[in-house]
């Protein structure tokens, strides 16, 4: 009897667990003559950027994504909206410069339910994807040419694996 209740509660921490797809929104538009300063810091995504946004919603299809976070630029919103209309799931605005991101990675971690979806940006997905899994494994910001890492965080029971994967077009070099 004891055996099984070992087998039982290692199955159960075994089963509980989730996943996270942590992203940078896709490329962006360029900032176009006599946009104002607002406008410049807050583009639409470019061409480009809908087709990986495409891509994207494309990759994680089949993912149960359940939860959605963008920051509240268009851009991030943008990458996010086409998995968002598919899923029928609400967009989460975060704020990376009002929220702490210890803060925002318990309100990750509290999810236990349902696989997640976080858009950032190229100097906050990095620390999101360290602080979840506990330990460096994105090295730093990205380069502003980089779009297509898909950074997979599975929690299995107390623990996180990270896997870095791509997704879309290759990034131009």
């Amino acid at each position: 009897m004891r055996y099984l209740l070992i087998l039982l509660t290692a199955f159960i921490a075994c089963s509980c667990g989730n996943t996270f797809y942590v992203v940078r929104h896709a490329e962006k538009a360029p900032p176009l003559a006599g946009m104002s300063v607002l406008e410049a810091n807050n583009p639409p995504l470019s061409d480009s950027g809908a087709i990986r946004a495409n891509d994207l919603k494309n990759c994680l299809i089949s993912e149960n994504i359940q939860h959605i976070f963008s920051t509240d630029f268009k851009r991030t919103r943008n990458t996010a909206e086409p998995l968002r209309q598919l899923t029928n799931s609400p967009l989460i605005i975060y704020n990376p410069k009002k929220d702490s991101t210890a803060a925002f990675i318990e309100r990750l971690k509290a999810i236990t339910k349902g696989n997640v979806l976080v858009v950032g940006h190229s100097n906050t997905i990095d620390d999101i994807a360290n602080m979840l899994t506990g330990e460096t494994v994105v090295p730093g910001d990205l380069k502003d040419s980089e779009y297509d890492n898909l950074y997979v965080i599975k929690r299995k029971g107390k623990k996180f694996v990270f896997k870095g994967e791509k997704y879309g077009a290759p990034n131009p070099h």
